[in-house]
């Protein structure tokens, strides 16, 4: 009675459109339940009735009920009154209802149910081709791959039978591949024939091989269609070759960008303090470090609160970027106030003493963190990986660069719509003359070195996310980010945005050709010869004053 009660309401419930996975599911136990029984009572044909709709299921119980029920720990629990016994799944010594999945404490004797030896091919048959039906398409879809790329006879039949039923695209072109890469080894010369054009035109590069494969079997043997096969194949590994260059380029350019988008970060900081300030600062690698650390403590802080598996500790990096950048300012506006207020317009002085400051902060990160890096690991919106038309995008990539356009467009807006960037420019212009003008030069300074160092810990929160932690870790980057701003035109913002972008993609087209340490050489030394021609950079500094 309570189990047709339960079946009623995820009836009911599913004609409303709120549970259908639990009538899913609970229309697999009761198959599953009805198997176990029919083959209890010899019921042959009740049985194989069951199985043919056990076959459209796509629910993982299936195969948990089959492993139980291979070692003998399915078994049936005499109810009385019950016309049928139940029928328990065990798991560590505890019973569960396998058509209502709610554990039992039984209260007869309990036999051993035993599957045929025929049932349990069949059943292991079904286990295998069980993610075919999956209501999940990205399971539909790695089924269909792995059964495809066996190339076993067997399944070809299901993949065809399965492919008629796919709706989603992406399903079904997976499917497709899987029924032409299987032919190639299991079908006729006209099915082979054409799974290797249906190949080349689904591009598809997981068949590569086994074209040519087919295709060094053709030159060996004799065919009626062998100039044929061997034009058709020809033809669609240079679409699917094709096909992956332009892959290639694209996750190029796009593992070019994303470095590009960490250069952007961690220059965009020089270029306000070095461009816009003339403040030669060695110690803006230790504002990425401390960018780093607060993104660090922030996670700490998260996990011992909330929880390292908890959903709020999944948010502890969104918590974090405004305090990396709030963390990075507060120490710049103390090193401003405290130290280079008092060396604008003297550059060598500058360089020393931030220098001096910069080994002074690594120590004091040793102090506090120890030597050794630490991790931080990303939130899990940060982890996965887009799929798209064969592109294998990254989300934490794609958030990198975006937040790179978030940081150009939110800078521009500062210095061109604010009072406060009108008076930086006025600042850089001419101090002096914007001082008489009634500009607060001393605030001025202090807010813009302030958000340069801000910047700097927003780099450091996302270099966190690349890499480990450690108190040097800003060294890495401060040659480069001086080259970026360089390049780009010291002090214009712009020049910079496109100096980093250009360096990053420059720097990663050029690894895959000359390896990592000579591709690096190789920019640099494009680097140089730019200079030699533009020493400005792209675009030039001009100033009205260039003694004060």
């Amino acid at each position: 009675m309570r189990s047709l009660l339960l079946l009623i309401g995820v009836f009911l419930a599913t004609l409303s459109g709120i549970l259908p996975s639990a009538a899913d599911e609970v229309e697999t136990r009761r198959l599953l339940v009805e198997v176990v029984l029919a083959e209890e009572a010899g019921e042959d044909e009740r049985r194989d009735e069951a199985m043919a709709l056990l076959e459209e299921q796509g629910e993982p119980v299936i195969g948990e009920m089959y492993e139980a029920w291979r070692v003998g720990r399915i078994v049936l629990h005499p109810v009385e009154g019950a016309e049928a016994p139940e029928v328990l799944m065990e798991t560590n010594r505890v019973y569960a209802n396998l058509l209502t999945g709610e554990e039992v404490v039984p209260t007869a004797a309990l036999d051993k149910s035993r599957a045929g030896r025929k049932l349990r091919k069949v059943f292991k048959r079904m286990v295998d081709l069980l993610d075919l039906s999956s209501p999940d398409p990205a399971k539909r879809i790695q089924a269909a791959e792995k059964l495809g790329l066996s190339q076993n006879a067997e399944y070809l039949p299901d993949l065809k039978e399965r492919l008629q039923k796919q709706n989603d695209p992406d399903v079904r072109d997976a499917f497709q591949e899987a029924v032409f890469i299987s032919e190639l080894a299991n079908g006729s010369e006209e099915e082979q024939l054409a799974a290797v054009n249906g190949l080349g035109e689904l591009k598809s590069y997981s068949s590569r091989d086994f074209i040519e494969k087919l295709m060094k079997e053709v030159e060996g043997g004799e065919r009626t269609d062998k100039e044929q096969m061997t034009q058709a194949g020809q033809a669609a590994l240079k679409k699917i070759d094709a096909r992956q260059q332009m892959i290639s380029r694209v996750n190029t350019l796009i593992s070019g960008l994303s470095q590009g988008s960490v250069l952007l970060l961690v220059s965009y900081g020089l270029a306000i303090t070095f461009g816009q300030m003339g403040v030669i600062n060695m110690a803006h690698g230790e504002f990425i470090a401390i960018g780093g650390y607060t993104v660090y403590l922030v996670q700490k802080w998260f996990a011992s609160s909330f929880g390292p598996d908890s959903v709020a500790f999944g948010w502890y990096f969104a918590a974090a970027l405004p305090l990396a950048f709030i963390a990075a300012a507060l120490v710049g506006v103390l090193l401003e106030r405290g130290l280079i207020r008092f060396l604008y317009s003297r550059p060598l002085e500058s360089l020393l003493a931030t220098w001096g400051v910069s080994m002074v902060i690594q120590q004091l990160l040793r102090m506090k963190f120890g030597a050794a890096n630490v991790s931080v690991s990303s939130p899990e919106w940060l982890s996965g990986s887009l799929q798209m038309a064969g592109l294998s995008l990254s989300f934490n990539r794609v958030f990198i660069i975006g937040f790179a356009v978030f940081v150009i467009v939110g800078t521009y807006l500062l210095m061109t719509r604010t009072n406060w960037g009108l008076h930086v420019r006025a600042t850089m212009q001419n101090r002096r003359m914007a001082s008489a003008l009634g500009v607060p030069s001393s605030r001025v300074n202090m807010m813009t070195f302030a958000f340069g160092s801000g910047l700097a810990g927003l780099a450091g929160a996302f270099i966190s996310q690349i890499g480990n932690v450690g108190p040097s870790v800003g060294q890495t980057y401060i040659v480069d980010s001086f080259m970026v701003v360089v390049v780009g035109g010291v002090g214009n913002l712009f020049g910079t945005a496109i100096s980093a972008m250009g360096i990053g993609v420059l720097d990663q087209s050029l690894q895959p050709l000359f390896g990592p340490v000579m591709g690096k050489i190789c920019v640099l030394f494009g680097i140089i010869l730019f200079l030699q021609f533009r020493p400005g950079g792209i675009f030039p500094a001009r100033s009205r004053s260039l003694d004060d």
